[in-house]
């Protein structure tokens, strides 16, 4: 399934959206977090984003590891398949900060309402949740250069 798309790598076609939908979940999860007057705007947004976001980052996981599967049976040398390695774990690594930025979001967004529920939270869940959101952001955006970074030098550096 994640092996080829109309004839090419399925990795190299998959992984825009994930380029595209973490950090987007970053920023605007941060956003939503830090300024409260934009919530009623980005709410939606972000819980669109905390549901798509996860999943492409691990269709973009799966699709690399079919990738490195056809790699390797194809007899590409040691040094090739380390450099792909690599970017593999920096992607696992991004999938599970972006789970877990996904998770803290939608908390978020729960506690965020207005809810008779909610008003019974300590005040100060609303700006820890924030903290969480603003690190797991930062960290999921590290993530996703680093793996951006391995996988573009791997491809264009000359290694493939």
């Amino acid at each position: 399934m994640f092996r080829e798309i109309n004839g090419l790598p399925g990795h190299a076609l998959i992984v825009h959206a994930a380029v595209v939908f973490v950090p987007l979940l970053a920023l605007l999860a941060s956003a939503y977090g830090l300024v409260p007057r934009w919530r009623p705007r980005l709410g939606w947004a972000v819980a669109i984003l905390a549901v798509l976001g996860p999943i492409v980052a691990w269709v973009a996981t799966e699709s690399g590891e079919e990738l490195e599967r056809v790699l390797a049976e194809k007899g590409y040398p040691p040094q090739i398949l380390d450099k792909v390695q690599e970017h593999a774990e920096y992607g696992d690594t991004l999938l599970w900060f972006t789970v877990g930025l996904a998770v803290a979001a939608i908390l978020l967004l729960l506690v965020t309402r207005n809810d008779d529920r909610v008003s019974r939270l300590p005040s100060w869940a609303p700006l820890l949740l924030t903290v969480v959101v603003v690190v797991l952001s930062a960290t999921a955006l590290v993530y996703g250069v680093l793996t951006g970074d391995t996988g573009a030098q791997a491809v264009w550096g000359g290694t493939l």
